[in-house]
């Protein structure tokens, strides 16, 4: 197989690991806008099958002259401001691509896609990701769902909190902020009910769960719910639907009081030079005090709770991803999480596994079981609890 990957960031990094260590995967191409930068660090690791290029991923160009170099698949893992030039020279050079970001940017490109017989497989990192095959796998288990509730967070593990938020970045601190004015949609008593990103981490639509080796959690909307039960085709029977991300007591009620002082609104300051925002001041003033040290260790948390009938007989489903920071490699649970299911996806479709071309989606066309084998391979073990209710 031959690999290229665009970007080498926080989760690139793992996605760039996998494929090295990976005995089918013969060279992997990769691309980043700071090519010193990136020969330093393949040369610290000893990335011999590496080969490091310069990319400006805004020159549509550029993009189409490094697709069509004959590569299998190519794997997008720079920030989402790309996604729509990436894909579209992706269908262009009749290249499959894997990213881990919601498919809004590329649905317009389905029936192109199919035309082209390329795959482009969107959402396949951690949250959206793995979270979805476990979820789509739930659904297949049930002749009819009745709550389907999903939970994904990546927080410190307790020696590791220092500050009042019990949070540290494992990603962009600019996406988490991105996550916390965004809106959801969740499904109540078989409605959908909108939440204003204003209010996501109010005690209205919080609560608390508690999850066996880690304790009480606290749970805040994340994304549309509703959205995806229909993709799952339970919107006719699902009575309670939710994506939730998840973080240590405290947090939500914290943020909540920040968002309504105004600490994440983009209006300038009045009497502060610059034009500077609240927000961008959260940025630059929290992002260095939020950093892991080298001893330190993140915490990856995927839950689906799934509930419904088979046989006429009431069913509930408990598929769990419990993840630490890898400390030999130094890979965070969160850069594991997201970079190992896009490599293991992007291989997937090199090998023939997954053969269906146009926009594809994690909850039907990621098969389980070899998806789940791959993933125990990588040290990362889904458990699953099944309970009659009745």
């Amino acid at each position: 197989m031959r690999m290229l990957l665009l970007g080498a960031g926080r989760q690139g990094k793992a996605v760039l690991h996998d494929l090295i260590h990976s005995p089918d995967v013969q060279s992997v191409t990769c691309a980043e806008v700071d090519l010193p930068a990136l020969k330093t660090y393949l040369a610290a690791i000893k990335a011999e099958k590496v080969e490091p290029v310069a990319l400006d991923a805004s020159d549509p160009k550029a993009l189409r002259a490094l697709m069509a170099r004959g590569f299998d698949v190519a794997i997008d893992m720079l920030p989402r401001q790309f996604i729509r030039n990436i894909g579209q020279a992706a269908v262009d050079c009749r290249l499959h691509l894997v990213n881990t970001y919601y498919d809004h940017d590329l649905r317009d490109l389905a029936d192109a896609a199919e035309e082209a017989s390329v795959s482009l497989l969107p959402e396949m990192g951690m949250d959206p990701g793995i979270d979805l095959v476990l979820c789509g796998e739930a659904v297949r288990r049930l002749d009819q769902v009745t709550r389907l509730v999903s939970y994904g967070g990546g927080f410190p593990e307790p020696p590791a909190i220092d500050n009042p938020l019990k949070y540290k970045i494992t990603w962009t601190w600019e996406g988490v902020l991105n996550s916390y004015v965004r809106d959801a949609v969740i499904v109540q008593d078989g409605r959908e009910t909108s939440v204003p990103g204003s209010e996501i981490f109010s005690d209205r639509f919080t609560h608390t769960v508690n999850v066996p080796d880690l304790g009480e959690l606290e749970a805040f909307p994340n994304g549309n719910a509703a959205a995806y039960a229909h993709k799952l085709g339970i919107a006719d029977t699902v009575r309670v639907s939710g994506r939730y991300a998840l973080r240590w007591p405290g947090h939500c009620r914290l943020w909540h009081a920040l968002k309504q002082l105004g600490f994440l609104d983009e209006t300038p300051v009045p009497g502060l030079p610059g034009n500077v925002t609240p927000r961008q001041f959260m940025v630059k003033h929290l992002e260095p005090r939020l950093q892991y040290k080298d001893s330190e260790r993140d915490i990856d948390l995927i839950r689906v709770e799934a509930e419904g009938l088979r046989n006429s007989r009431r069913v509930q489903l408990v598929m769990q991803v419990l993840d630490y920071r890898d400390m030999a490699t130094g890979l965070t649970a969160m850069s594991r999480t997201v970079g190992f299911p896009a490599a293991i996806a992007a291989r997937m479709i090199a090998d023939g596994t997954i053969r269906r071309r146009g926009l594809l989606s994690p909850t039907a066309d990621v098969p389980y079981q070899p998806f789940i084998d791959e993933l125990r391979a990588r040290n990362i073990t889904v458990t699953e609890q099944e309970t009659a209710t009745e």
